[in-house]
């Protein structure tokens, strides 16, 4: 069996991230049944439990060459002349590593999204939230599960990136129960869906397809959740403390678009950072990446009333302001229907397979 530590293409340092906590435990004695919405909500996730051993079919293998079987569309650096330049070797080199790189960072923010999970069932005061949140827990550990078995497959890994680490960080550092939904909730389950919206809807290699495809099936419901938590604790907030909350969405938003740029692959590549950065702000792959990515968060926060002056006033100056009003429950739904696609498709070759064999004479 593969082990991640003996495949990291850079050391990561150290083997563990201790991240100092501060804020209470809360106990609930009410019990009482809480709001509707949020615990239909936690019987679809107790319902939508999944085992990753299996619903996916580990015995696929990626393409030796293109592992995931993406376009180059999809490759950031796709139409730099230092890459049109290189050898066919060297091109699969790339793409391995730089689709490494990426389901790397998956794993690594699933495990923040576990660790932010269990302490919104710590912290949080509502035992509906609690209860759907003890749902979250299971499935962040199954994606972490998922995503460390894929990679496995690439040969190659990479530690977490430093922007992604420093939001994770920010989130967890806050003693605010409600700080935890809205950086990992909203801004970073936001950035998780549009980077696995990419791949599942690109990739010709179904084990990839699949793996971010039943997942996103989660990852929909956890957004529902974080939305549903704050629609109703904002309200109660006064103007200065959404003010706080907006610019520190803010902040997220320019960290999430801005610095998500694989330097760490092309350094370990012998690339230029500054020149492969230049290419890629620009590029149609990163275009079609900020626009998936806040079409997934704009409208979660104009709903959850996060959308005061400052809020409205950044996001304008982003040039985002146009995706308050994209229809948030149909993306959701799209989600779960395509996850259910994939297990349509996987019985049926099972059954074409069971019935060939049904036919063969027997010796």
């Amino acid at each position: 069996m593969t082990a991640i530590r003996d495949i990291y293409a850079i050391e990561p340092e150290g083997s563990t991230w201790p991240v100092p906590q501060q804020y209470d435990v809360r106990f609930n004695w009410d019990y009482d049944d809480g709001r509707q919405t949020m615990l239909h909500l936690y019987r679809k996730g107790v319902e939508m439990q999944w085992n990753a051993e299996t619903r996916i079919d580990w015995s696929q293998e990626l393409d030796e060459e293109n592992p995931e079987q993406l376009p180059d569309q999809m490759l950031p650096i796709g139409t730099m002349p230092r890459y049109l330049a290189m050898s066919e070797k060297e091109k699969a080199e790339v793409r391995r590593h730089f689709q490494a790189w990426q389901i790397s960072q998956f794993m690594q923010g699933e495990q923040g999204a576990l660790i932010c999970a269990a302490k919104i069932v710590t912290q949080v005061p509502d035992v509906d939230s609690k209860f759907y949140a003890s749902t979250q827990v299971i499935d962040e550990a199954r994606h972490v599960e998922s995503y460390k078995r894929l990679l496995e497959k690439f040969r190659v890994a990479y530690p977490m990136t430093p922007p992604l680490q420093e939001l994770i960080d920010q989130v967890l550092r806050d003693s605010r129960w409600d700080m935890t939904y809205l950086g990992m909730q909203v801004v970073i389950e936001g950035l998780a869906l549009a980077a696995f919206q990419q791949i599942r809807d690109n990739a010709q290699n179904p084990l990839a397809a699949a793996v971010n495809a039943y997942v996103m099936q989660d990852e929909s419901r956890h957004v529902a959740f974080g939305r549903l938590a704050l629609r109703d604790f904002y309200p109660q907030l006064t103007q200065k403390e959404r003010d706080e909350r907006e610019e520190f969405l803010l902040e997220a938003s320019y960290l999430m678009r801005d610095r998500f740029d694989a330097v760490e692959v092309w350094k370990r590549l012998g690339l230029d950072p500054a020149e492969c950065a230049a290419h890629m702000y620009d590029s149609g792959f990163m275009q079609m990446f900020r626009n998936s990515l806040f079409t997934r968060i704009v409208p979660i926060v104009k709903d959850i009333g996060l959308w005061g002056e400052t809020i409205q006033k950044g996001y304008g100056e982003m040039g985002i302001l146009e995706f308050a009003n994209a229809d948030v429950q149909a993306l959701q739904e799209a989600d779960e229907s395509i996850a259910r696609d994939f297990d349509a498709r996987r019985a049926y070759v099972e059954s074409v397979v069971s019935r060939a064999a049904a036919l063969e004479p027997a010796e």
